[in-house]
């Protein structure tokens, strides 16, 4: 399990998991119905704010976000 602190931090597991599902951005932007400028620019950790296909493209990779109070 990954602790996300920043966008960058996000990008970095989105990044890693897609390829360690042996997909290209191509792939996964289309599976998740996002455009590949979005995935490269997430991937990369630019802010962005749209939690909608960043959650699309977590789902289509199979990642769960878990939201619990730090403590």
């Amino acid at each position: 399990m990954s602790c996300i602190r920043s966008v960058r931090d996000l990008g970095a597991v989105i990044r890693g998991e897609r390829r360690r599902q042996g997909m290209t951005q191509a792939e996964l932007a289309g599976l998740a119905d996002v455009g590949v400028t979005f995935l490269s620019q997430l991937e990369n950790g630019k802010d962005s704010a749209e939690i909608g296909k960043t959650l699309r493209v977590l789902t289509m990779l199979g990642i769960d976000v878990i939201a619990e109070p730090r403590g």
